[in-house]
């Protein structure tokens, strides 16, 4: 079953007929750190919650609303709509199915909440229009690691980059996992086992930024769930394990305008437009101020750091797998396939906000014609002399300073969430401080496998 329905008779419809043995609908929602939020209704209460909406106190949502502000409103919609890849068993051992939908999350007065993230990614993407743009392509790239439980990072398997066999002996649920995806209508176009042992990788073929986002949060629901049936752990924490790389979430995106990929251009260097070259130097120049809705954990950063494959300086190239920003290269009437590929993003961050955040980026260099710098085609990391070359923030410390004091992620965000994540952050920092001391560096705190592992 994939997300083919455009408004609410079809669901219904559905319902009613091939359906009826869907007998409950999961109405799900992002916080603000993208964790997965919901609640269940029987499948006939459905018809009333389209017509209006279903009530629920938001104050114990991280970011949603201030505690004075708690009613909201929870509006289905129809076009999310999916079927859960797994039976369920009634009292009598008979089967039913679940379904699933996002929701829009509006104030009594009929009001979008300021603390709804799609709605900030839809706020981002209707700038984009008016820029002349009709959609924003983006295909990330899953990372995830598989352990025994959440208690103890420790691998399964020692296996590496595309292990088969003895080295990877949960190539099978690897792909139990894309079969889910595809029952869903989720589309995989790669997976294998990844460079550090009990390491895998799903990659999702390109949509539009809003469904994909919608996608990467049902992608870490099946995963984990399938892992749990499985009797195994899986956890998307960026940095797990000391010593290995960790998790990154590598983000494909173009930009399209009238039905053609705007950053194709058969006579530009690389073949890339003008367009695009604005748009990498968009991505460079304000990847600091958004590196911390990126990667928003203590635990990001200590993926971020020279030798595990993730990026520290910000470089753009084409064949250059060290640097932040890469232009796959072009194959012969693949025009429509033309991106390029963002590699510092974590799969621990809310889509809606990366996915807006790096958006806002682009269409800023866009906008004000930056223009881009040379490309680095060199291993950053061989290079003895680096002057001049500008770096990531350190640690979330340095990067939510930063994001404090930018306009362009304060105007994407909206004041309501922009005040709630940096509090947030700060929060986190507070804690990681508290029981670690100032002291930053790269291996991985107890701090971490506390509060991350079994979380995320």
């Amino acid at each position: 079953m994939n997300s083919s329905f455009s408004n609410s008779d079809d669901v219904l419809g559905f319902l009613e007929n091939d359906g009826k043995d869907v007998k409950f609908i999961n109405i799900l929602f992002p916080d603000i750190l993208g964790e997965l939020r919901g609640f269940g209704i029987p499948s006939y209460e459905l018809e009333s919650a389209f017509k209006e909406g279903k009530g629920f106190d938001g104050s114990s949502i991280e970011g949603l609303v201030r505690i004075e502000e708690s009613d909201l409103i929870a509006f289905p919609d129809a076009k999310t709509f999916r079927i859960l890849p797994w039976d369920y068993r009634d009292w009598n051992g008979n089967p039913y199915r679940v379904g699933c939908m996002f929701c829009d999350i509006k104030n009594p007065d009929g009001s979008h909440s300021p603390g709804d993230t799609r709605y900030t990614l839809k706020r981002t993407l209707e700038k984009a229009e008016s820029q002349g743009f009709d959609s924003f392509m983006v295909g990330p790239e899953m990372e995830f690691f598989l352990f025994e439980s959440s208690k103890n990072p420790v691998p399964l398997d020692k296996g590496d980059y595309f292990s088969m066999g003895i080295g990877d002996p949960y190539e099978h649920l690897r792909k139990d996992i894309a079969l889910g995806l595809l029952k869903m209508g989720i589309v995989t176009e790669y997976g294998h086992h990844e460079v550090a042992p009990s390491q895998h990788e799903i990659d999702l073929r390109y949509a539009n930024a809003l469904e994909m986002a919608d996608m990467v949060m049902l992608f870490r629901y099946v995963v984990k769930e399938f892992a749990r049936m499985a009797g195994v752990y899986a956890t998307f924490m960026p940095k797990p394990i000391n010593g290995e790389n960790g998790n990154g979430m590598h983000v494909h995106q173009s930009l399209w305008k009238g039905g053609e990929n705007a950053f194709f251009d058969e006579k530009g260097e690389y073949l890339i437009s003008d367009i695009a070259r604005s748009y990498i130097a968009g991505l460079m120049v304000h990847v600091p101020e958004i590196t911390s809705v990126l990667n928003q954990w203590v635990n990001s950063f200590k993926r971020l750091v020279p030798g595990y494959e993730a990026p520290v300086y910000i470089v753009w190239g084409q064949k250059n797998r060290s640097a932040l920003v890469r232009i796959p290269e072009y194959k012969p009437g693949k025009e429509n396939a033309t991106r390029i590929e963002l590699r510092s993003p974590d799969p621990a961050c809310n889509p809606y906000l990366a996915f807006s955040v790096m958006l806002a980026a682009g269409l800023k260099g866009i906008e004000e014609e930056y223009e881009l710098q040379p490309p680095c085609e060199k291993n950053i990391y061989s290079i003895d002399e680096k002057e001049g070359i500008k770096t990531l923030p350190k640690n979330l410390s340095e990067a939510i300073e930063i994001t404090g004091k930018s306009d362009m992620v304060r105007k994407t965000l909206g004041d309501h969430l922009f005040k709630k994540f940096i509090a947030n952050k700060e929060a986190e920092i507070s804690g990681y401080r508290r029981e670690m001391g100032h002291k930053y560096d790269a291996t991985v705190s107890p701090f971490e496998i506390e509060h991350n592992l079994s979380r995320l």
